[in-house]
């Protein structure tokens, strides 16, 4: 049905969705490269636009106010910036370090964020993770939802966290267990319908507001 839909869309002369993929790792032979690729196929697959990343582009100094005033932003801050305001949505694998985030994302996002208009408000987002874990690295896509969605993210609900992921794949980089697998694109299938249905169906956009009620104030104003 979703597929008969997509293709109805595209004989209509729509633009085909497009969407930044990347992996949070900096790391050679990553686990959430591999998955953030698998991903990247399979949305190719059906019929959307991908623009692959790696974690390098986006790598940036430690934040810090100080460099911030009267300096360029730094380069890394600046291509996540242009790439996810010239995509319709972003995905994102990223490891778990000590049960968390790595910190290398949080701070490009903190970079990120300092931009006018802020580009992750109102982009539809969907986090991965791929850890040896029993878990999946599931604790760093929790932490990781929150600066997101406090930046105007609309995250999706369904994260997809691959356990025991250095046995998960097989030789060609697809997930050898054919039931997760098929979850996995499912998965990514209902994010795509749901990104399908934002950009050619909107409905009524509302302003995001860091906290209601807070007194306007030049420093503290988030209002887009």
């Amino acid at each position: 049905m979703a597929n008969d839909a997509r293709t109805h869309m595209t004989a209509e002369g729509r633009e085909p969705l497009r969407l930044l993929v990347f992996s949070a790792s900096l790391r050679k032979g990553s686990l959430n490269t591999q998955l953030a690729r698998l991903a990247a196929g399979v949305i190719e697959k059906h019929g959307a636009q991908v623009d692959f990343a790696s974690m390098r582009e986006f790598d940036t100094p430690s934040f810090d106010q100080d460099l911030e005033t009267g300096n360029d932003p730094p380069e890394g801050a600046v291509q996540l910036r242009d790439r996810i305001l010239a995509s319709d949505a972003f995905i994102i694998s990223s490891p778990e370090y000590n049960g968390c985030m790595p910190g290398l994302i949080k701070n490009t996002i903190d970079w990120v964020s300092r931009f006018r208009p802020q580009p992750f408000n109102e982009k539809h987002a969907l986090l991965m993770s791929a850890s040896p874990s029993m878990a999946g690295g599931n604790k760093a896509l929790w932490q990781l939802r929150v600066p997101l969605e406090h930046l105007g993210a609309r995250v999706f609900p369904n994260m997809f966290s691959l356990a025991m992921a250095h046995k998960a794949f097989n030789g060609t980089g697809s997930i050898t267990d054919e039931k997760l697998a098929q979850r996995f694109e499912e998965n990514l299938m209902a994010f795509l319908d749901l990104v399908e249905a934002a950009k050619h169906y909107p409905c009524m956009k509302k302003a995001w507001v860091e906290f209601l009620g807070e007194r306007t104030d030049e420093v503290t104003e988030r209002v887009e």
